[in-house]
């Protein structure tokens, strides 16, 4: 084969990737490459006749496999945004090869023992809190990834370690897959009543990309479905596109069953042999909640004050829909009404607001927003490569110090293999890399409207948020100010790590910062100020029936992960049980299981309550910005300094508390929510 872009340091700016040179095929020898490289790194460490030291073991086992680091983020990130057939084909090869790889170091005697030595010392070394957190972690994570275990349970582990790097790839490319193959051909002009004007031209876009100018196209993307299922007036392709939703990879030649059932055993299986009751316990225990009788007493606290919520939104509902000559609602019917009552009851809709979006101004207005709070300049950079011709780069710096910060990706359309959903992603962490502390690259990833014809798409509010949202977990990256990137950006624990882009949310509900960029897409007229007055006003609307739904995704996921899979032998059944406080309607779809790619694809297993947990910090970080001022510099900067640039360097209770003076308080959120008077 030909010079392997993979296995040679990127001559780009900041050590981008060479998007434009990679090839599927360059990823297994690569893999290989670079896995030869980090043992002999790893060999000469074990082999070191020096005592052990923090430099010579510690810092030298952090940057032993940069080159495959580096390889195994650009394959993984791909395979999310590009998904092609080969690199799923890939991913199920070279997920056993690293697997083995990992297990090789984590279960290697004579190198924990020069860890564990360390380890004991730690107290008398003079190392920095960065340096201690390190040191800890490194011994606690080859604990937990079997180092005290005995030579047979080592082998057992290794094996089960194995078998589950392909499970969750396979479970994600199933849900691709299934969501794909559904296909809702309109011809007649008739079935497009009540559909906006953006969703029609959407529909007919898809429909002239598949070489059927004369028809419309709605799939089961998120700017195509979600649209539809708020406006369509046509209730029986509604319930058509809803079951649809609803039973993907369920069911079809892409069910999900046994790589559910696969997962969990497997999970459940290596947290007993660690010596842990269950998974939600081997997980938790590196978590600010540390154990499930927290998780769950925090979990049926808040079901129970939102089910009093969800109760009354659903008699609203149901009223209302009656007026409207429908006796019956349905799950398909929620997403109609909720918006046709919410239009009556505040006097305006999403599609309102949507002129007021363009990208093109939001996506300045977002990088605007973030230049007042920190300070931060996006410069775009036609030169650097990417993965795809709708992907743009951007060089960010300091305006004030003109220093260089990262590198930002921006992925924004839906296209066939990328992943549904939005996401925010790193490429290279900050911190050591080849022997100098490195910049971050990071890439935020979406699927919003694609754009029509020449026109600039125009994002729904709930868009907006996306992408504040997605821009929050990117400054976490890019801001990060450490040595070590294992402990940099969002390397910190799981419930912690949405606070940063649950709380830029916040912003986009005042005044000031929708004057500064929502504008109307043809005459440029700002937003009007009674318009972003029902917008809040409307923003606790069905906020009961919301969090319920919440609450039910995060009790499945830890019903899932505290019990014997063995136990559960129908997931249908499994779901209408644990799930029965949290529904209102009788099962009329799929099993959500088999779509869950968060929790058996995504990182969140026996973590999705992270959300609501993160949701008390960001509530109570935003009362400080309302206390002080939306962009007071004070905040600001005592949040960038205590809890983006810090990272995962030390506890985050103690950078909370570093931050906020307190805790957190909890009240915080169910004041947000309109739950408390």
């Amino acid at each position: 084969m030909s010079h392997n872009p993979l296995l040679s340091l990127s001559p780009l700016r900041n050590h981008a990737p060479q998007f434009d040179l990679i090839k599927e095929e360059h990823f297994k020898p690569a893999v290989e490459a670079a896995i030869t490289e980090a043992r002999s790194n790893i060999d000469a460490i074990i082999n070191n006749v020096d005592a052990p030291t923090f430099d010579n073991t510690i810092v030298a086992l952090e940057t032993a496999a940069e080159t495959l680091g580096t390889i195994s983020s650009i394959f993984y990130n791909q395979l999310s945004a590009a998904g092609t057939d080969g690199l799923q084909a890939l991913a199920e090869d070279i997920g056993p090869v690293q697997a083995n790889f990992s297990s090789d170091i984590i279960l290697n005697a004579d190198l924990f023992k020069r860890i564990k030595t360390i380890h004991e010392q730690m107290d008398n070394l003079s190392l920095t809190t960065e340096q201690k957190t390190l040191l800890d972690d490194t011994y606690k994570d080859f604990v937990r990834g079997g180092a005290l275990l005995d030579d047979d349970k080592k082998a057992e582990l290794r094996k089960i370690n194995e078998a589950m790097s392909t499970l969750s790839p396979v479970f994600s490319n199933n849900v691709k897959k299934s969501s794909e193959k559904f296909e809702l051909w309109i011809d007649n002009e008739s079935d497009l009543e009540g559909l906006p004007e953006t969703s029609i031209k959407s529909a007919k876009h898809e429909a002239e990309e598949k070489d059927q100018p004369d028809k419309w196209l709605i799939t089961l993307d998120f700017p195509s479905f979600v649209p539809f299922l708020t406006y369509s007036a046509k209730r029986d392709l509604r319930e058509k596109v809803w079951k649809a939703f609803s039973n993907r990879a369920y069911g079809d030649e892409f069910d999900n069953t046994e790589n559910i059932f696969k997962i969990v055993g497997l999970r459940h299986k290596r947290a007993t042999l660690l010596g842990y009751e269950s998974h939600a316990h081997y997980v938790l225990e590196r978590r600010m909640a540390e154990k499930p009788e927290t998780v769950m007493a925090f979990l049926k606290d808040l079901k129970d004050k939102y089910r009093i919520g969800a109760l009354n939104d659903l008699q609203e509902l149901k009223a209302f829909a009656k007026q409207q000559g429908v006796d019956d609602l349905m799950p398909w019917d929620v997403g109609y009404y909720s918006e046709k009552l919410r239009e009556k009851m505040y006097h305006f809709s999403d599609e309102d607001l949507r002129p007021y979006f363009p990208l093109d101004r939001v996506l300045k207005g977002t990088f605007d927003h973030f230049s007042k709070l920190f300070g931060l300049v996006f410069a775009p950079s036609p030169d650097l490569p990417t993965w795809h011709e709708d992907v743009n780069a951007y060089d960010v710096t300091d305006r004030d110090s003109g220093k260089f910060i990262g590198t930002l990706y921006a992925d924004f359309y839906p296209r066939t293999g990328k992943k549904p959903g939005a996401w925010m992603t790193s490429y290279r962490g900050q911190g050591l890399f080849h022997g100098k502390i490195e910049c971050p690259v990071v890439a935020i990833v979406c699927n919003f409207t694609k754009p029509t014809k020449g026109q600039q798409p125009l994002l729904t509010f709930n868009e907006v948020e996306t992408l504040f949202h997605e821009m929050g977990h990117a400054t976490h990256g890019l801001l990060a100010k450490g040595t070590y990137a294992s402990q940099t950006g969002t390397n910190v624990l799981w419930d912690f790590v949405e606070l940063p882009s649950q709380l830029q949310e916040n912003w986009l509900y005042e005044p000031e910062t929708l004057n500064s960029f929502a504008s109307h897409f043809e005459t440029g007229n700002p937003i009007p100020a009674e318009l972003i007055e029902k917008l809040r006003r409307a923003k606790n609307f069905m906020s009961g029936w919301n969090g319920v739904r919440q609450m039910g995704f995060s009790i499945m996921d830890m019903e899932w992960h505290l019990r014997d899979p063995e136990t559960i032998t129908d997931i249908v059944a499994f779901e209408d049980e644990i799930m029965k406080d949290c529904r209102f309607f009788p099962r009329l779809g799929g099993a959500q299981s088999h779509s869950f790619n968060h929790i058996f694809a995504g990182g969140y297993s026996a973590g999705y309550y992270s959300y609501k947990w993160a949701e008390v910090l960001d509530a109570d970080t935003f009362e400080a910005f309302l206390e002080t001022g939306l962009y007071n510099q004070d905040t600001a900067h005592r949040y960038r300094t205590e809890i983006l640039e810090k990272g995962g360097s030390e506890h985050p209770a103690v950078l909370y508390r570093n931050f906020r003076g307190r805790n957190a308080d909890p009240k915080a959120l169910l004041r947000r929510d309109g739950l408390l008077k």
